[in-house]
């Protein structure tokens, strides 16, 4: 009569596979910590990366994809060219447009008090501006109040956050020295991403710049917002209408267009820790083929015992095979909840959407048990081998 081998059942199969990683529990912990690293890794990378993109999209949608400026440029001598005194009632024009701003750089400086050098301007320039440009850039004043057409005449400033921030001022009303008269803080502004130079400038009504600092009247840079359908013709005609003679002497940008590349090069650099967390995965891989072939040597008698029992080479595979299985999904798991709260909490510091995608969850579940199967391939196969007459003999 044939016997037929008992097969194993998928809970017994699992307690099996479990009882070996029982018996050691410091040698399960450290090479289940490589495969966490790993994990962890490939999944804050990416949680961290679209935490960044979402913001920086947030943003682009409040701020709009429809500002585009206009700077002095350089002339074919090197020399800087100035963009004309009309830059932008011309700008105003053109169809499409909806609202113009504009600064004009003077060569005052700004001081805390008139005690102070006047070389130790803390990177702060002064710069005269219209009324419109606050409603253009979409900058809000967090403390205090823009500029009108009153204040706009006279020794008035409005600073910008980090120009705020240098001279250790945070409320309005303060008075500053600049170009040897004290003007009135009457306002500070909060960020404005789609100009960072705004925010490390004090700024000055037009009128007030021409009276008091010497301003020449000619911009340095103008904003324009136009409607969304039109941005692209505006881009196109900006330059020569600002400056038919010398259009190439005017240059327009789109600052939009440093946020979207901004969000590209997060989206590049998070390509690049994945693979170093793809490393670190494969080396927790190894740990777990390396302690699972010890595991197998030190247990020749119990496969021996097992295989004098009627366990079959396939039995001892699946034993083998599962434990290590077991092994990378226990430092899998680790890994995948250690991902999600730094990722969670990365984006909580810094005022962030969390950002956690489904798909890189099943990412990380399909990778561990990829690295799983794989490292315990080679020590499953070795245990099937193991004679049961050799492994009970000792020798």
């Amino acid at each position: 009569m044939r016997l037929v081998p008992a097969r194993l059942r998928p809970r017994d199969t699992l307690r099996v596979g479990a009882a070996g990683l029982r018996t050691r529990p410091a040698r399960v912990v450290l090479s289940a910590l490589g495969i966490a690293i790993g994990i962890a890794t490939m999944v804050a990378v990416p949680g961290i990366s679209e935490s960044n993109r979402a913001d920086l999209l947030r943003r682009l949608d409040r701020l709009g994809t429809d500002l585009l400026t206009a700077s002095a440029g350089t002339t074919l001598t090197g020399g800087r060219s100035p963009l004309p005194e009309r830059a932008v009632q011309v700008t105003r024009g053109i169809d499409g447009v909806l609202t113009v701003g504009a600064t004009g750089e003077t060569t005052a400086s700004i001081l805390r008090t008139d005690k102070i050098p006047e070389e130790e301007t803390g990177g702060i320039g002064v710069s005269a501006t219209t009324p419109e440009l606050l409603r253009t850039l979409k900058v809000d004043v967090v403390r205090g109040e823009w500029l009108n057409p009153a204040t706009s005449h006279y020794p008035a400033v409005v600073l910008g956050p980090v120009a705020a921030d240098r001279l250790g001022i945070t409320e309005p009303g303060v008075p500053v020295w600049i170009n040897d008269r004290w003007f009135t803080v009457v306002g500070v502004l909060g960020p404005a991403p789609l100009a960072p130079d705004i925010e490390r400038s004090a700024l000055v009504g037009w009128d007030a710049a021409r009276t008091y600092l010497g301003f020449d009247g000619y911009p340095t840079t103008v904003y324009e917002r136009s409607t969304p359908e039109s941005v692209r013709d505006v881009q196109a005609v900006l330059a020569r209408t600002i400056n038919p003679e010398n259009p190439e002497e005017v240059e327009v940008s789109r600052p939009s267009d440093a946020l979207a590349a901004r969000a590209a090069a997060d989206e590049a650099f998070a390509g690049t820790l994945l693979g170093l967390g793809a490393v670190a995965l494969l080396v927790g891989g190894v740990g777990v083929a390396n302690t699972m072939v010890i595991s197998v040597l030190e247990r020749r008698r119990e496969i021996g015992l097992r295989r004098s029992l009627g366990a079959t080479r396939g039995h001892v595979r699946v034993q083998f095979l599962t434990e290590s299985l077991l092994l990378s999904a226990l430092g899998g798991t680790a890994g995948t909840v250690l991902g999600a709260l730094i990722t969670s909490g990365y984006a909580l510091t810094r005022d962030l959407p969390i950002a956690l995608r489904w798909w890189v969850f099943a990412g990380a579940l399909a990778a561990t048990l990829l690295v799983g199967a794989v490292a315990g391939l080679y020590p499953a196969a070795r245990a099937a081998r193991v004679s049961p007459t050799v492994a009970l003999s000792g020798t």
